[in-house]
């Protein structure tokens, strides 16, 4: 097949291409937005049809979460108007689409594990556009595949675990939120995951994929430190109130992923297994 690769230079998209070697038989078009405008609804037809695409990986989103809520527009027409565009392409040449959203399209005041039927809530901007750009894809491909994943880090780019290795090391103390409960997703896991989806055949719905798990903000860091060897620095638990945003992060956002590992037969690595191999990455 010919694969179309949205938001290649990001962490998500880095390490699809590092997994392309191992799938030979296909050819993959890596592209971000110096190279396809997906905004441009012209330009996205006129690629895939002129490549003859079989497939689309939309890894590209505004993910300035905070931003978003005075960048409305932008923020809606990356992350909403462009994956319809996409979705619409494809369904125009037969092919699929697997997008990627995430866990800000609920509100976070569950206390057990979100799955799939859960009905959405957001509460932010980036959340809401996140929404409506899966409402869309669904409504305009029939062959769509939206994967939800959440607290994403990589050896790639900048990310939660880069910035606490570099305070870590920068600062004597720091606090870190302890009410906000989730689950890290390694971005190397999430592309084996996706390339898997794409090996298998493309069922279509909505999916849930991060690592195994659930630890606040705090524990991560904790944890980043204990790995890296970093002692120096004395990380205190604070709450949410005590570091505000200007957007609204979900308290809770574990993901229930039964589904996609029912279906593809995945198994999922624990999220600290995961860190220890990033950091192994990062390391080299």
């Amino acid at each position: 097949m010919n694969i179309l690769i949205t938001g290649c230079n990001g962490q998500l998209g880095n390490e699809i291409q590092l997994l392309e070697r191992d799938w030979p038989r296909h050819k993959f078009f890596n592209t971000d937005a110096a190279d396809l405008d997906i905004t441009d609804k012209q330009a996205v037809d006129d690629y895939i049809v002129g490549n003859r695409i079989d497939g689309v990986v939309n890894c590209a989103a505004f993910t300035a979460v905070d931003k978003a809520e005075t960048e409305k527009e932008l923020c809606a027409s990356i992350n909403t108007f462009a994956p319809a565009g996409l979705a619409e392409a494809m369904e125009r040449c037969g092919g699929w689409i697997i997008h990627i959203s995430t866990d800000y399209v609920f509100d976070g005041h569950a206390h057990v594990p979100y799955t799939e039927n859960d009905i959405p809530s957001p509460d932010s901007v980036y959340g809401s556009t996140k929404l409506a750009g899966e409402i869309e894809v669904s409504r305009k491909c029939s062959r769509s595949m939206i994967i939800r994943t959440a607290w994403l880090y990589s050896a790639f780019g900048n990310n939660f675990v880069k910035t606490m290795l570099r305070l870590g090391k920068e600062r004597n103390e720091m606090g870190v939120v302890f009410d906000q409960i989730g689950t890290p997703t390694y971005a190397r896991d999430l592309a084996v995951a996706i390339m898997t989806a794409i090996d298998k055949g493309i069922v279509p719905g909505i999916y849930h994929f991060s690592n195994e798990g659930a630890i606040s903000w705090y524990d991560f860091t904790k944890a980043i430190h204990r790995i890296a060897g970093i002692t120096s620095c004395n990380v205190r638990p604070i709450h949410t109130s005590e570091y505000p945003t200007s957007a609204n992060r979900p308290a809770y956002s574990v993901l229930d992923k039964t589904k996609i590992k029912r279906t593809y037969g995945l198994t999922i690595p624990y999220w600290e297994e995961a860190l220890c191999h990033c950091m192994e990455r990062l390391k080299d």
